[in-house]
């Protein structure tokens, strides 16, 4: 940890939030004569790649000065006075809840913008790209740092213009139907209707309190609302955000706007946006109105395992020699049953499982944002994120044509899957702990029956990810039609396919942080869980220490 003064952590936290705004404006003008390197397109590449490297590096600043002995107190906190007349301010501030998440977002768009540099996305221009990408960036950035309810709910809707545009505009128009624009508009209308609802509870209870700031709520702990108001809060502010998670069955947009985005629209819709959703059930849901939580508990429960299985079952159906499987699309049906882990997990209302829910949030940010650069990668190499043809007889067969890529995507596949020592494990397994023995007033016969049913789901996820390393890895067998090398893809009778290229120096540059966090958070949890669970036991406890 490094002595850093408040003042400066308070500095760093508005670049965080405010830079990549100013840096998204600063996209659209003309570049410096001296800057302009080979050409304007890539000068403007340079400078996302510039504004979100400055970003990462005073997230990561923060985090180190961050004193994690007192982990449940906000720090680096700015507070001024906005709209006095319904008393909304400009509050700042992390805490063991956010900063991971800070942390992971500042991450996942750098290695984006890197990998933008070396590989533009098809569309209009870099300019807009850039621009979208950082004003994404702030955003989401904002989302997880501010802590007054109107902040939160500008921060969170702020996100889906350049989401819509990144789809809309870069996004390939293949597998979708009626393309890229259906795909973005059914991504904005889900979203919008689901938080002009959420709005309704967020300014309920607001006006029922007296105050929009989320840390005083949090200590009242809903003393200050009624059991109606909390139950109605709780409802309408669960819609908007299990649309975001996304929860079964509000989940349907999610499959076409990840097979419709660029491959850095992917990674960080899977990656960060998905998790706006789940933290606001855990910043705004739980500490502030908890009696309203605890009567929806078991249906959020319940509808999260069901997503499980869903979202396992369809990805089994999509893995199917024949099925015409979209890849892309079967990691986002994927990303429906890791989130239900998550939801599984909030709904418990123990500090155990929230615990899982957070550092599960964390691991598949991480996993499923390095499947998406892999799937990408994949793309580029063949043109194609079928399946069907990825695993035909002249396929992937990524062991044999780009050993080095098959073997990331298997490393992958296995993370995701939570095979224990990964970041995958920890947060699946402490989900299921806090739903083995829930929070007093919930019942305890629904939950051992949601985590068997949970425990299910992993068996179900195991079976398809494995499926798609075997068929897309290790090519076809002799009995599915292939010919020459036994168990190995060919081309020519008795020959092997030619190689094509591995692993890039920008790829592994943009892949390798992802990898290493992944085992290190495997590892060693505490480096998330010491954050977490001083945050989480006050937040429950209604701000006591």
């Amino acid at each position: 940890m490094l002595d850093i003064s408040e003042s400066v952590m308070k500095i760093l936290l508005a670049v965080i939030v405010v830079g990549p705004l100013i840096g998204a404006g600063a996209a659209l003008l003309p570049a410096p004569p001296g800057l302009r390197g080979p050409g304007p397109e890539r000068a403007v590449l340079r400078h996302g790649v510039i504004v979100t490297g400055v970003v990462l590096a005073a997230a990561i600043a923060l985090a180190l000065g961050f004193d994690r002995h007192h982990a449940s107190t906000m720090q680096a906190t700015t507070d001024i006075s906005w709209i006095a007349a319904m008393n909304i301010r400009i509050h700042l501030g992390i805490d063991g809840i956010s900063l991971p998440l800070l942390v992971l977002t500042a991450l996942l768009t750098f290695l984006c913008a890197l990998h933008s540099y070396f590989r533009p996305p098809k569309g209009p221009g870099a300019k807009g790209f850039v621009a979208l990408l950082l004003l994404l960036e702030s955003g989401t950035l904002a989302t997880f740092a501010v802590l007054d309810l109107i902040l939160f709910f500008l921060a969170f809707e702020m996100v889906l213009i350049p989401m819509y545009f990144l789809i809309a505009r870069w996004g390939g128009d293949e597998g979708v139907t009626g393309g890229r624009q259906a795909a973005a508009s059914k991504f904005v209308l889900y979203t919008v209707l689901g938080s002009v609802i959420m709005l309704l509870g967020l300014l309920l209870i607001g006006l029922r309190a007296g105050t929009f700031d989320m840390v005083a709520l949090a200590t009242d702990n809903g003393r200050g609302l009624s059991t109606s108001t909390q139950v109605i809060a709780v409802l309408a502010i669960g819609v908007g955000l299990a649309v975001k998670t996304p929860m079964w069955p509000l989940h349907s947009w999610l499959p076409d706007a990840h097979t419709a985005a660029p491959t850095v629209g992917s990674v960080l819709l899977a990656g960060v946006l998905l998790k706006m959703g789940t933290y606001g059930f855990v910043r705004i849901v739980l500490p502030i109105a908890p009696y309203g939580m605890r009567v929806f508990a078991p249906y959020l429960a319940a509808l999260g395992v069901a997503g499980i299985i869903y979202g396992s079952l369809a990805c089994l159906a999509l893995v199917r020699r024949g099925a015409g499987g979209d890849l892309k699309r079967l990691i986002a049906y994927s990303s429906v049953g890791h989130m239900g882990f998550v939801l599984l997990g909030i709904a418990s209302m123990t500090p155990t499982g929230v615990n899982g829910a957070l550092f599960a949030n964390i691991a598949h940010g991480l996993i499923t944002g390095l499947l998406f650069f892999l799937v990408g990668g994949v793309k580029d190499r063949y043109g194609t994120a079928d399946l069907d043809t990825l695993a035909g007889a002249t396929g992937a067969a990524l062991y044999g044509r780009a050993p080095r890529l098959g073997g990331l995507l298997a490393f992958a596949a296995v993370a995701s899957l939570g095979l224990p020592g990964l970041a995958g494990f920890w947060g699946e397994m402490l989900t299921m702990f806090g739903a083995f023995r829930p929070a007093a007033g919930l019942s305890r016969p629904a939950f051992l029956t949601f985590m068997s049913v949970a425990a299910f789901g992993t068996l179900l996820t195991a079976a398809y990810l494995l499926t798609v390393v075997r068929r897309v890895c290790m090519g076809v067998r002799h009995g599915d039609g292939a010919t020459g090398t036994p168990g190995f893809a060919t081309g020519e009778p008795g020959g092997p396919l030619p190689r094509l290229p591995d692993v890039r120096a920008h790829e592994l540059a943009a892949w390798s942080p992802l990898v290493a966090l992944t085992v290190l958070a495997g590892l060693w949890p505490a480096v998330l869980l010491g954050l977490s669970d001083p945050a989480v036991h006050r937040l429950l406890a209604g701000g006591a220490s």
